[in-house]
C-alpha cells in the first residue's frame, strides 16, 4: 500500500473525527479562554510590580502561556484515542491491514496536530482582537504551535499504546498535565524563581514552547531563541519516534 496514501487517509479520519465531536471543540476553546479572562484580568491589577519590572502588561505576557496551554492540553489528551479504538475495534483492522504501522502513525499524529493547532489559531484570533500583539508573530507562532502539538500528541500515544483502560490514561493525564503546565513559565517568569527550582522548568518541554511563542508574539524571552527552536524540534522528533516504535508493539489483548 502506498505510504502517502496511508499518512493522508489517517490524517483525514483524525480531521474528521474533530469537527464531528464538538464537545471536544468547545471544551479545548472554552477553557483556556476563561484562563485569559478570569485568571489574566483578574490578576492583571494586582500585579502592576510584575508588569512594570517585565516592561510589558501581565496579560500580554500571559497570553502566549494560554496558547501555548491550549496546544498542550488538546495534543495531549488527544492520545486516549489510541485506547478507544482498541476498544470499538478500529485498532484490529490498523494492525491487521497491509500497511506500514510507522506510517499509520505518523498520519495519526500529524492530523490531531493540525486539529490542536487550528484550536489554538482560534484562541490567538480572540486574544490578538483584545490585545496589541505583534502580528508579524501570528504565523511562525502557528508553526511552534504545530511543534507542540507533535510533541505531546506523540507522548500521548506513546503513553496510550501501552494502556487498556481510558479512566487510567486521564488519570494519569491529569496528574501530568498540571505540573507541565505550571511549570512551563506560562503564568510567571522564569527569571524570578529561586536557582533551585528553575531546573524543574528547564527540563519541561512546554517551557520551551512558551517561551518562543513569547519571544514571537510579546518580544521578550528567557532562553535563547534558537535554544528553544532546538530543543522543540529535538524533542518532537525523538518523540515522534518513539511513539511508533510503541505502537509498533501495540497488541489487541
Amino acid at each position: 500500500m502506498n505510504e502517502g496514501k496511508i499518512v493522508y487517509a489517517m490524517i483525514y479520519r483524525q480531521v474528521k473525527r474533530y469537527f464531528r465531536a464538538r464537545s471536544r471543540v468547545v471544551g479545548t476553546i472554552v477553557n483556556p479562554l476563561m484562563f485569559f479572562l478570569f485568571l489574566g484580568m483578574g490578576f492583571s491589577a494586582s500585579m502592576r510590580g510584575i508588569s512594570a519590572s517585565l516592561g510589558v502588561d501581565y496579560l500580554a505576557f500571559l497570553a502566549p502561556g494560554i496558547v501555548a496551554m491550549t496546544t498542550f492540553t488538546a495534543s495531549f489528551i488527544g492520545g486516549i484515542s489510541v485506547i478507544f479504538d482498541r476498544e470499538f475495534g478500529f485498532l484490529k483492522e490498523v494492525l491487521v491491514a497491509p500497511a506500514s504501522r510507522s506510517y499509520v502513525i505518523i498520519g495519526r499524529s500529524l492530523g490531531d496536530s493540525f486539529t490542536s493547532t487550528l484550536q489554538a489559531l482560534l484562541i490567538m484570533f480572540l486574544i490578538y482582537a483584545i490585545l496589541p500583539l505583534r502580528l508579524a508573530g501570528l504565523l511562525p507562532s502557528l508553526a511552534v504551535c504545530f511543534l507542540t502539538s507533535l510533541t505531546f500528541n506523540n507522548l500521548g500515544i506513546a503513553i496510550a499504546s501501552r494502556m487498556r483502560s481510558p479512566e487510567g490514561f486521564q488519570l494519569f493525564a491529569n496528574l501530568l498535565m498540571l505540573p507541565l503546565i505550571f511549570l512551563s513559565g506560562a503564568f510567571y517568569p522564569i527569571s524570578n524563581l529561586h536557582q533551585a527550582v528553575r531546573p524543574l522548568f528547564y527540563l519541561n518541554p512546554l517551557t520551551y514552547s512558551v517561551d518562543l511563542m513569547r519571544y514571537l508574539m510579546v518580544g521578550m524571552s528567557s532562553i535563547p531563541p534558537a535554544l528553544d527552536s532546538l530543543v522543540l524540534l529535538a524533542m518532537a522528533s525523538s518523540l515522534s519516534l518513539a511513539s511508533a516504535k510503541l505502537f509498533n508493539r501495540s497488541t489487541l489483548d
